[in-house]
């Protein structure tokens, strides 16, 4: 069984897709930890409910980027973490994490990118009035949203849509897709 990790700064609403997943045998691994960079973010409460181990900090707490990694790539080895997800962290992963990961780190993104990389892409979106927008999963690399492009799918919106109801049809597509494309990357790696 594939030992993961989670990050998330948020409420954890794809923490919970993933976590379920895996406890229903959906996925092949093991959720060992989660990481949460603000202690008042809703996902840390949903970890302690599952039993799962939590990382808190504060970046300000550290000495720069490499300092908090370092603390975090330790948390990870003492889980024996293989695979990082992202959901909702908010901050860009350095070389720290980079290097020991390559490759094993993955994001999903509201947006088909390269569109509305960034926060808030459900409104840039929205502000742009485009006609689809979706949910982009990719690995990490060392830019904002840049990582080579592992699934995506469309949304559109329509002209009845509001920023929350193409929110909740963004997140729909999220709870489902990113299980399956982390199951896929598991089951590939174990044939390899």
């Amino acid at each position: 069984m594939i030992k993961a990790a989670i990050f998330a700064s948020g409420t954890g609403s794809n923490f919970d897709s993933i976590v379920r997943a895996a406890e229903q045998g959906e996925i092949s691994c093991d959720v060992r930890l989660l990481v949460c960079d603000r202690s008042n973010a809703r996902v840390i409460e949903k970890a302690k409910k599952k039993n799962i181990d939590t990382f808190v900090f504060s970046p300000k707490e550290f000495g720069g980027k490499d300092a908090y990694e370092q603390q975090i790539l330790l948390e990870c080895r003492k889980r024996g973490i293989e695979w990082i997800f992202l959901a909702g962290y908010m901050r860009l992963i350095g070389p720290v994490l980079l290097a020991p990961y390559q490759n094993r780190i993955i994001n999903i993104h509201p947006s088909l990118l390269p569109a509305f990389p960034g926060k808030d892409a459900i409104g840039q979106a929205f502000e742009k009035q485009v006609k689809v927008t979706g949910v982009t999963i990719h690995y990490i690399d060392n830019g904002m949203d840049t990582g080579p492009i592992i699934e995506q799918e469309a949304v559109r919106i329509t002209a009845e849509d509001t920023r929350e109801s193409l929110q909740k049809k963004i997140q729909a597509i999220e709870h489902s897709l990113y299980p399956k494309v982390i199951q896929t990357l598991l089951v590939e790696e174990e044939i390899h």
